[in-house]
């Protein structure tokens, strides 16, 4: 079910507990993205959630925008040790070894891939019909696209997107839509 937002708006339930959250929300969850660079800083900041609060990474976002180049997978494909240790002693963001160390090779798998083709595969995956959710129960955590997305993903070379990942990275998106029925932001 929808919330009452601090504007009287209704919005999807988890979305009003905090200001960054309704921001989020309004301007950006489930707004369709179309490009690598964008894409890749979704799916990379979807893997930093995992396991964590994603209040803590909307907090942390500007952080990681500076420290991962704005998501430049051509920078960050050429990050070596220095980098690495730099990320791994940066406050500002999740100093997590694997999730460092899968951002990095997922920007080189990205470059292996030709210009625009990941944005291509990203989309392939967006389900031909999908119901309109009237509750949080009613969003799935992982779908038969998801799952599918997660596969190819990881044949191309990605690591650390399973399959509610990559679902996580299709709402945020755009590639599904899991606004509530009744939210301001369907």
């Amino acid at each position: 079910m929808t919330v009452t937002g601090p504007d009287g708006q209704q919005r999807c339930g988890w979305a009003t507990s905090a200001p960054e959250y309704v921001e989020y929300h309004d301007t950006e969850w489930g707004k369709e993205i179309r490009n690598d660079v964008g894409l890749f800083e979704r799916m990379t900041l979807e893997g930093f959630q995992s396991g964590l609060s994603w209040i803590t990474i909307l907090r942390k976002r500007e952080n990681f925008r500076t420290a991962f180049a704005h998501f430049d997978p051509e920078t960050i494909a050429k990050y070596g040790d220095a980098d690495f240790d730099r990320l791994m002693a940066d406050p500002g963001i999740v100093r997590n070894r694997l999730k460092i160390n899968a951002t990095i090779s997922n920007a080189r798998a990205l470059l292996d891939l030709a210009d625009g083709e990941f944005t291509e595969l990203l989309w392939s995956f967006r389900p031909a019909k999908q119901k309109i959710p009237k509750t949080l129960a009613d969003v799935p955590a992982t779908t038969p696209e998801s799952i599918a997305l997660s596969k190819a993903l990881k044949k191309h070379g990605f690591v650390f997107v399973g399959p509610t990942t990559a679902y996580a990275l299709m709402q945020a998106t755009g590639i599904v839509n899991d606004h509530l029925k009744t939210c301001i932001a369907r």
